[in-house]
């Protein structure tokens, strides 16, 4: 690979006191799928971090590994021979740096101020006596169970996917007919899987019925972080992941590009959960986002004071921003939709070090000892590498 973990990294940019921001001008996600489908005609140019010879090959084939973040790979390289002996290197997801806001991102090609999917709970008007509620989108539920008919997905998100494009999307069987699903792949011909062996099956199908375009996704390098750390179990779902890439590479039909990225890295927290105050919850009407990108709604007229206490609670771990400075020194993406802003609560809480702010209304099936959401480089840097077949 021509850059190892002390290599260039995206540069990305923010506020002097502030977090490192994705390159969205840049080396982003938000333009792999634009250059994998047009080709070297792609708007703004072909990107210099992805190898020319990717550009020229006919047939093309993104794999996102979810979860599998640059620093993690590289601090794993013996693991990993294949995944870090291709070309390439790393470039930035978006904010929050999370499954729905980046999938999203990778398949419309742009930043989540724009899509509107602006993290994994996502504060949304419709509840109740019209009251706000909170929309899970990775579920694609709410307290009330799933609300596809009421928060219907293609209206949630109407950006076009993969450049206007139809590709074969291969996804795991168990989402095909998911609310999330229908919001950031309802323009794409859709084939399950229900192994590993399955996808390798699937992508090798597509690409011998002629297509010059296919996406697969694999999530188990996200679920086993979240279940299990980044520990031996973790090493163990990488090294079969590189033995899938080795599979791929060695039967896709000669010339073939397979390119691989991912959504976000991984910060192993474990039991670090940070509560929040009562000089703080006395000032809060509700809590949106995630554990490192946690987004709290002010009661009526205490924004300013929310923002103070929470400053003075956590700033010396985490970086507290109000939702203008978010918005106006581009977190989310150069333009923020007045209906994403809608979306986002008034300040934000991104922990700059190993911990997770507990919300007591989030729940979650087991004890989340990785995670992600926030703006390090541990989350922000995913791998953009590439191989001929």
């Amino acid at each position: 690979m021509s850059t190892g973990p002390a290599g260039r990294a995206p540069e990305g940019g923010a506020a002097a006191d502030g977090p490192r921001l994705p390159d969205y001008g840049g080396a982003c996600v938000t333009r792999l799928v634009p250059a994998l489908v047009d080709g070297p005609e792609v708007a703004g140019g072909w990107p210099s971090w992805l190898p020319a010879e990717v550009a020229r090959a006919s047939r093309k084939v993104l794999l996102v590994l979810d979860g599998l973040g640059w620093h993690q790979l590289w601090e794993r390289a013996d693991l990993a021979p294949t995944l870090v002996g291709m070309a390439g290197g790393p470039i930035t997801t978006v904010a929050p740096t999370t499954t729905a806001a980046a999938l999203t991102s990778i398949s419309t090609g742009v930043p989540p101020g724009e899509h509107g999917v602006v993290g994994y709970r996502i504060a949304v008007g419709g509840g109740a006596a019209n009251h706000e509620e909170v929309l899970n989108a990775l579920r694609w539920s709410t307290g009330d169970g799933d609300v596809q008919h009421r928060h219907d997905p293609k209206a949630f998100q109407p950006y076009p996917l993969f450049e206007d494009q139809w590709p074969p999307v291969v996804t795991r069987e168990a989402f095909l007919g998911s609310g999330f699903t229908a919001a950031h792949l309802s323009d794409a011909r859709l084939v399950g899987y229900r192994s590993r062996r399955g996808l390798v099956d699937a992508v090798l199908g597509c690409v011998a019925a002629g297509e010059p375009f296919t996406y697969a996704y694999w999530d188990d390098v996200d679920r086993t972080a979240h279940e299990f750390g980044l520990g031996e179990r973790y090493d163990a779902e990488l090294a079969d992941c590189d033995a899938m890439v080795a599979e791929l590479l060695d039967r896709l039909p000669a010339g073939t590009a397979l390119v691989v990225t991912a959504d976000h890295g991984q910060v192993h927290v474990d039991d670090r959960l940070v509560d929040l105050p009562p000089e703080v919850t006395s000032l809060v009407d509700g809590q949106s986002g995630e554990a490192r990108f946690r987004w709290l709604h002010a009661r009526p007229g205490a924004g300013t004071d929310l923002r103070v206490a929470c400053g003075e609670a956590f700033g010396d771990l985490a970086w507290v921003a109000g939702v203008d400075r978010v918005v106006a020194d581009g977190w989310l993406g150069p333009m923020v939709t007045d209906v994403s802003r809608r979306r986002l609560g008034d300040v934000a809480l991104v922990p700059r070090e190993p911990v997770a702010f507990v919300d007591a209304a989030e729940h979650t099936s087991i004890h989340l000892i990785g995670r992600h959401g926030g703006l390090t480089d541990a989350e922000l840097d995913v791998p953009a590498i590439a191989a001929l077949s």
